[in-house]
């Protein structure tokens, strides 16, 4: 292939932006893509193969765009853009930040940020009750609870519900001191933090007090009827099917309920079926409801999080062809005992 070049106008305020700390964003995209990118006065030249240009400088254009919109470029976001682009739907990027759904406290807007968190919050818009299933990282609670606030907000209901059910992770807590509040707290402290940053601890703890918002472990559910309420049910796969059907069948007229939960990262005791799991046997085929699937690629958080969760990912499967392929050859080594057997007692028979 010939090497080619073209010239991309940058606006001088964008460019730090653009580049990173000791051009550490513009390296990502030099790497990814084999190209070479220079910048002089105002402009940034992309030297390279054609194909590899031609992405390079669509790549380049999304992220210019999302700089003058006021959006602080990370390196997940151009990974993210990258990632796009080999099939072609770098443009989307920019669609996608057009999104907002409210600002926090802080006055930091919260957006989808990846294809697969557009269509969460979308469904979470349409339906009633939306399942969201993906890896840590994926934003699955803090965009529900960004949807629940705003929801809230708009009057569109009466109060917010968070629930969660209070499963050690792998580790016994032992004994915890102070009354029933302050020993379900610890389980809940994540919902609390993202609370906090988008609604502000003093419009939480006022709203709080008048029962406008409820932060609660699962137990505290059972025998109620949760009408005109926005409900997120936390961690759902360390739900027992049991749990699982009670809190659906607690769900009242003019709510709204998202459901979250990582498959990978149960908590539950070994043999227990996961009630997410059930559910999403049971209940797939109901038109009412949504299934948002993410994964790795719609990681938010450090882009080392991806990595990790593409490196369990990979050895799962690993261990997975494995297993089966042991099982495989198990049946294959049992078959051939039963034939071998078989004919050693037909000799038995023979020599009678």
């Amino acid at each position: 292939m010939s090497i080619t070049e073209t010239i991309i106008d940058i606006p001088i305020e964008h460019e730090k932006n653009i580049f990173g700390n000791y051009d550490s964003l513009i390296k990502i995209i030099e790497k990814t893509l084999n190209v070479t990118i220079i910048e002089r006065n105002g402009e940034i030249k992309v030297v390279g193969n054609e194909d590899d240009v031609t992405r390079a400088k669509s790549v380049l254009l999304q992220l210019i765009e999302l700089s003058k919109r006021g959006n602080s470029i990370t390196e997940q976001q151009v990974n993210y853009a990258l990632s796009l682009s080999f099939e072609e739907k770098e443009k989307e990027i920019v669609e996608i930040d057009k999104e907002l759904i409210c600002h926090t406290v802080n006055g930091k807007p919260i957006k989808p940020k990846t294809i697969g968190q557009k269509s969460y919050v979308d469904q979470i818009r349409k339906k009633m009750i939306v399942f969201g299933i993906g890896p840590a990282g994926t934003g699955k609670t803090y965009l529900a609870m960004a949807m629940g606030i705003t929801a809230f907000k708009n009057d569109q209901v009466n109060k917010i519900i968070l629930t969660r059910p209070a499963i050690e992770a792998g580790e016994k807590l032992g004994f915890l001191p102070g009354d029933l509040q302050s020993k379900v707290d610890p389980y809940l402290r994540p919902l609390y933090d993202a609370l906090h940053q988008i609604m502000g601890p003093e419009a939480y703890i006022k709203n709080s007090e008048k029962g406008l918002i409820e932060v609660a472990p699962l137990a505290y559910m059972r025998g109620r009827t949760l009408d005109n309420a926005f409900i997120i049910l936390d961690e759902a796969q360390n739900t027992t099917p049991a749990q699982m059907k009670m809190f659906l069948t607690r769900i009242g007229y003019g709510s709204k309920v998202v459901i979250t939960g990582d498959l990978t990262q149960k908590d539950l005791p070994r043999g227990v079926t996961s009630g997410l799991d059930m559910a999403i046997k049971v209940l797939s085929k109901i038109d009412d409801l949504g299934f948002s699937y993410l994964t790795g690629q719609d990681v938010v958080r450090h882009p080392l999080v991806q990595k990790i969760v593409k490196a369990y990912d990979a050895y799962e499967d690993k261990q997975k062809r494995y297993e089966k392929a042991s099982h495989g050859q198990r049946g294959y080594s049992k078959i051939k005992r039963g034939i071998k057997a078989e004919k050693i007692r037909s000799n038995r028979y023979e020599s009678r």
